[in-house]
């Protein structure tokens, strides 16, 4: 007599029938790493001081890194979603189909299956429902497979969204650690006094500098020839001069210089005059609003070039935290520095 297959799987069915089982929990994040506590500067001021040189270059690029990664988490996500409603679509298709096999095997059963073989005596009667019958169990099972398949796929897809979506809290959490660290480390500097009217103008739009893979600045040398000096530069802080230079703001501007503190020794900043020539704070209107334009400007196109910081007029605007007062041995009311990741 042909075995009836649909019945060996009848315990699994019932369970499928029930509802799909939960998913499970996704394994917990790891524990995103503790930036290091901005330490005070010395009394000298900016040239003997850690906090803006080394504090503000590590917050800012952690958070730089962690906006990276919780973007590439954010569009994971959408393609999860996109998966786990391809995944259900399937199942409610098929769930159905499938509970209505179970029924049928539950009220004709084995003897049932038996009596529907043997009811004719003649033999070729009974080889062809024989056939026929062990056709309709070979569905049955493709149909069960099908199914418990597409629960499987339900199920991880669930769990994968569920990962990215702690994955993305996570880098959002060490963004907002970061940017506590660094009005921390700013306000050691002159407070949180924001301005205003600074980023409201309207500035062009910069060539996005190129960026690695995963979408981060990675670290580069000052390998390449300052336009502006004798020193070098690297090539995400000469495309920002170039880029800079495009946007219409062609005043003086030096960048490289062998000494001091901060990104200019490492190629890394620029310092943009008020003047056609040399430095001097700013005297009229004209020089004023040329200094506001540039600043918004770079302000207006941090995240495309790439830029750490900016400082102009008493003020630092850096990304974690937008503008705060800033104090120093230069008070940059001549130029507008701007600092490079």
């Amino acid at each position: 007599m042909v075995r009836t297959r649909l019945s060996a799987g009848l315990a699994a069915l019932l369970t499928v029938v029930a509802g799909a089982p939960a998913a499970a929990a996704p394994p917990p994040s790891p524990t995103p790493k503790a930036t290091p506590t901005a330490t005070a500067p010395k009394p000298s001021g900016e040239e003997n001081s850690p906090l803006l040189r080394d504090v503000l270059d590590q917050v800012g690029r952690g958070w730089s890194v962690a906006k990276a990664n919780a973007e590439s988490s954010k569009r994971r996500q959408e393609a999860l979603a996109a998966q786990v409603a391809a995944a259900q679509k399937r199942h409610d298709a098929l769930l159905p189909q499938v509970s209505k096999m179970a029924a049928g095997s539950y009220r004709i059963g084995r003897l049932g299956m038996a009596a529907t073989l043997l009811e004719n005596a003649d033999a070729g009667t009974f080889v062809s429902r024989a056939t026929r019958l062990g056709e309709l169990n070979t569905i049955n099972d493709t149909k069960l497979h099908e199914l418990n398949q597409a629960i499987t796929e339900l199920n991880r897809a669930h769990q994968a969204l569920a990962a990215e979506a702690q994955e993305e809290q996570r880098q959002l959490t060490i963004m907002d650690k970061q940017k506590r660290e660094a009005e921390k480390a700013l306000a050691l500097v002159g407070g949180r006094g924001l301005t205003g009217g600074l980023v409201s103008a309207r500035s062009p739009v910069a060539k996005a500098a190129p960026r690695a893979a995963d979408g981060t600045f990675p670290p580069q040398s000052c390998d390449l020839d300052d336009p502006t000096t004798g020193g070098c530069v690297t090539a995400r802080t000469l495309h920002a001069y170039r880029e800079t230079k495009r946007a219409g703001f062609n005043r003086f501007v030096g960048c490289y210089r062998p000494g001091g503190p901060f990104e200019h020794p490492k190629g890394r900043a620029c310092d943009w005059s008020l003047l056609r020539r040399g430095f001097r704070p700013a005297a009229n209107q004209d020089e004023k609003m040329y200094g506001n334009n540039l600043t918004a400007f770079l302000v207006r196109n941090a995240d495309r070039l790439g830029i750490l910081y900016v400082i102009w007029y008493r003020q630092i605007w850096f990304p974690a935290t937008g503008w705060a007062g800033y104090s120093g041995d230069s008070d940059h009311t001549d130029h507008v520095h701007m600092s490079m990741l």
